[in-house]
């Protein structure tokens, strides 16, 4: 009557009832939390920590006299300057893109699919020295800018074409699915009844995907601001003139100013942690809308 038999029936039936199992998902939850956690700690609090610990090393005077470096406030100004040049056109190129394709059915609409994706699979050096390539004195074109006397590669020019390249898919990866899952409903409704072709994207287009154009300009950006490899080989490395904030940071690493590395990282920092503020606040808002 008390055989080993009962005993697993016992068992079976206290693993099938309601609170067994909400005890052993609460568990499952909670360990699944506490290594995500734990992650994000190591990975990403601690150094972020330690980035502001060590520009913070000799105090609040030896930080902000960092700044007054002019070859410091030059990169900052290079790598706003940049952004703000290069976001704006690929959030054009973005919206352009991805109406075409959600929109749209035509010859070769795969192959620019596939060029919109290059950039995330070609590494940010080969990307930045094609355009060596092309510009440089030894380039396709070289010898032909050299005679009119246009600096690409070597100046701001060459930055935002570099920075363009590896930043574009961002929009248009962004807008491509929401289009194309909001279907086209909508604009062939506002065009029946006489809207036209700018009002209609204005009106019923860009209010439906806002907040995915909001995230993927917000992606973009934080891109542009922190790219390295294809930058560092267009540049030329000149200080004061092509030197963004991530190539200053190595060089004033490099020259063992550890206090001016780490303070221009705390800046490039802050700057992320605000776009990844402002990211979180989209996709909030963006869910609460979908509700």
């Amino acid at each position: 009557m008390g055989g080993p038999s009962s005993h697993a029936d016992v068992a079976a039936e206290l693993a099938t009832r309601p609170g067994h199992k909400n005890v052993r998902s609460t568990l499952v939850r909670w360990l699944l939390i506490t290594v995500s956690l734990t992650f994000l700690g190591a990975l990403l609090a601690a150094p972020l920590a330690a980035v502001f610990a060590m520009a913070l090393d000799q105090g609040w005077d030896a930080y902000f006299s960092s700044f007054s470096d002019e070859a410091t406030r030059a990169s900052i100004r290079l790598t706003l300057t940049a952004a703000a040049i290069v976001v704006p056109l690929n959030t054009v190129f973005g919206i352009t893109a991805a109406w075409c394709i959600a929109k749209f059915e035509f010859r070769g609409k795969s192959i620019l699919i596939t060029l919109i994706d290059l950039p995330l699979a070609v590494s940010p050096v080969v990307s930045g020295l094609i355009y060596v390539l092309l510009f440089g004195t030894n380039g396709w074109f070289g010898l032909w800018l050299q005679d009119h006397e246009i600096s690409i590669v070597y100046a701001l020019p060459g930055i935002i074409l570099a920075t363009m390249f590896v930043t574009f898919p961002y929009v248009a990866r962004e807008l491509i699915p929401l289009m194309q899952q909001l279907g086209n409903d909508e604009e062939e409704a506002a065009i029946t009844l006489g809207a036209g072709g700018w009002f209609t994207f204005f009106r019923v287009t860009l209010p439906r995907i806002r907040w995915g154009l909001i995230y993927g300009v917000i992606l973009c950006n934080a891109r542009a601001m922190g790219e390295f490899g294809a930058v560092s080989v267009v540049s030329g490395l000149v200080r004061n003139i092509t030197m963004t904030m991530p190539l200053q940071i190595e060089a004033l690493y490099n020259e063992y100013n550890m206090v001016g590395a780490f303070a221009l990282a705390s800046v490039l920092s802050l700057l992320a942690v605000v776009t990844l503020i402002i990211k979180t606040l989209v996709e909030g808002r963006a869910g609460y809308r979908r509700r």
